[in-house]
């Protein structure tokens, strides 16, 4: 999906000020109310725009302990164990992965005893052959998109001047 400058300059506003109208979006971007409810439709329906919901804290909500779970399955269960981590409430990610293990996951606990009563429970479910753990002492970078959609749209904007 080509994604152009007035859709980098959307995304770099809904990333910058996430609570605002339609309306104002499009106020500031120098564009018609239906042109910008367009364009989100779109960016929406190609999936770069993937939900709107807010980014919740798990320090705040009591889970500061982050750790990344490294999942070994037994060969043909990669979906068994994938659809048992979805019961997991302190798992917030998990991928399928190549290296060393089969799947990596995110956790998030109360304490580092929480955090081992989580592993254990991954050890003990069915296809798993072992578990190894890392766990996070500072976020460094946090989350972010917006570098990489300024980068697609100076791409964008280089191609539509050589074009």
């Amino acid at each position: 999906m080509a994604v152009d400058e007035l859709d980098t300059r959307i995304l770099r506003l809904l990333l910058e000020q996430p609570r605002t109208s339609v309306r104002e979006y499009a106020r500031v971007l120098g564009v018609a109310r239906g042109t910008l409810q367009a364009r989100l439709d779109r960016l929406e329906r190609d999936g770069v725009i993937t939900g709107t919901g807010p980014s919740l804290s798990p320090a705040a909500l009591g889970h500061p302990v982050l750790a990344f779970v490294h999942i070994e399955v037994t060969q043909g269960h990669l979906d068994d164990v994938g659809d048992a981590l979805a019961a997991v409430p302190e798992i917030v990610e998990a991928f399928s992965i190549t290296g060393g293990g089969d799947l990596l996951t995110r956790v998030v606990a109360r304490d580092n005893a929480h955090l081992e009563d989580v592993i254990q429970k991954l050890i003990s479910l069915p296809g798993v052959v072992r578990t190894r753990s890392e766990v996070a002492l500072r976020e460094r970078v946090p989350h972010r998109l917006l570098p990489l959609v300024e980068a697609v749209g100076r791409t964008a904007r280089e191609r539509a001047l050589t074009s």
